[in-house]
């Protein structure tokens, strides 16, 4: 595509021009559909959906979802132009503007460079989700072991894992009360996003935990109530690269399309070899579930620390992971759930500050009693002293335990004397 005409600095700059400008730019930066829409959005001011010709949403620049829900019905002024290549029709650009309308001339050089976008960007048709579900379940599940297998199974999806690829898990949590059916978005946000990187990424939510990374059938599951699925994206392609920046579009999509929610999105390592591609699930799910349990919006396998010692674990004796988290914190987590204490959070912020009172009061924004007497509490329901360097290693390794199980922490306000958060339920008052 040609650069956009050079223009005199001296010379003021016409909105025009810097609308071509804004839009070329965008395109040429090889920075994905989405990027490009939006870059089209605040050119012409308008809300903009791109979608392709059998109505499915490539890209969405909106206001909101409400505004992007307005666009697609077609209310108040939106306009619906085809996007074309030669006399090809790659899609549509549904437009509604926020002020007056866009130059006509603008418009046409505008929706010519986004169905160029379309075009380099289209995948072949996208395979049935069934389909790719059951693919990537096999996949991670490690129910395919032969390379030659695994290959062919996913060329028939249009996706091509001879070079390897990474695993994505993202994950969004409402924040508030929300209607319609959020998981699908969620799936169909984050593919576009992995998409605008990889045309032939694959997307699906599907069972992932230790019964389908593990070997045998026989694991005892945790305790806790696994998640029924988890949206996991399969991106193509050699090196860290792909998936790195996939996961960063992914994040990008989420973040613009869903209001309300906490993002996660997780990376694994690239997998050169496709048949290892059941470990790379295995990294994105510790990712994701450490990342959650530090407040962490994005993270990689490699930026997990002293959590990648218990892969291991969780892939293949989850039993023995949930086992240990019940023999050190558990009790600890129960007691937070019932009285709504925060001792969990107490002692896990005691050992990151080195193991100072006076820090760990500090963080918390609470008395130096108050802490000695939650960190006696969790001695006597566990039975480890944080004084101790043992009862410290253990309790260290029971909060990373419950994080790679993904096991949220419980919270909520302190209510135990020393405090002014209230009251504990009577019979259970700690004196």
């Amino acid at each position: 595509m040609s650069a956009a005409p050079e223009r005199n600095p001296s010379a003021p700059a016409s909105p025009f021009l810097e609308a071509f400008e804004e839009v070329s730019e965008a395109v040429e930066s090889g920075a994905g559909l989405p990027t490009v829409a939006r870059a089209a959005a605040h050119a012409l001011d308008a809300s903009a959906v791109v979608t392709d010709t059998s109505g499915s949403v490539l890209a969405v620049a909106c206001l909101s979802p409400e505004d992007e829900r307005a666009v697609l019905a077609g209310e108040g002024a939106t306009e619906k132009t085809a996007l074309r290549v030669g006399n090809e029709l790659v899609g549509e650009l549904r437009l509604r503007a926020r002020s007056a309308p866009p130059e006509a001339a603008l418009l046409r050089i505008v929706t010519t460079l986004i169905g160029q976008e379309v075009e380099r960007s289209r995948a072949p048709e996208r395979a049935s989700e069934a389909a790719v579900g059951d693919f990537l379940a096999d996949l991670l599940g490690r129910r395919l072991t032969d390379r030659e297998n695994v290959v062919a199974r996913g060329s028939e999806l249009g996706c091509d894992l001879g070079d390897g690829a990474s695993v994505i898990v993202a994950r969004a949590r409402p924040q508030q009360p929300t209607e319609g059916d959020w998981r699908a978005r969620l799936l169909t946000v984050a593919w576009r996003g992995a998409r605008s990187i990889e045309r032939t990424a694959l997307a699906a939510a599907i069972e992932l935990g230790p019964r389908m990374l593990g070997h045998g059938a026989g694991v005892e599951e945790p305790r806790r109530a696994l998640r029924d699925r988890e949206l996991v994206l399969l991106v193509p392609g050699h090196g860290r690269e792909p998936g790195v920046r996939a996961a960063s579009a992914v994040l990008e999509e989420l973040d613009g399309s869903l209001e309300g929610f906490a993002v996660t999105v997780a990376l694994s390592r690239p997998a050169p070899d496709p048949v290892d591609l059941h470990r790379a699930g295995a990294e994105a799910l510790l990712a994701a579930n450490v990342a959650e349990g530090r407040g962490e919006r994005q993270l990689s396998f490699e930026e997990t620390g002293a959590y990648r010692l218990l892969l291991p674990a969780m892939s293949e004796d989850a039993g023995e992971l949930q086992r240990f988290f019940d023999e050190t914190v558990a009790p600890v987590a129960a007691y937070d759930e019932q009285y709504e204490t925060e001792l969990v959070r107490t002692v896990d912020t005691f050992l990151e500050a080195d193991g100072n009172v006076a820090r760990t009061a500090e963080r918390l924004f609470t008395h130096r009693h108050t802490i000695r007497y939650r960190l006696d509490r969790v001695r006597e329901l566990s039975g480890l002293d944080v004084g101790a360097t043992d009862g410290r290693e253990r309790l260290s390794l029971g909060l990373k335990a419950m994080r790679v199980l993904g096991i949220a922490a419980p919270g909520g306000p302190a209510r135990e004397p020393g405090t002014e958060g209230g009251r504990v339920p009577s019979g259970g008052k700690d004196r």
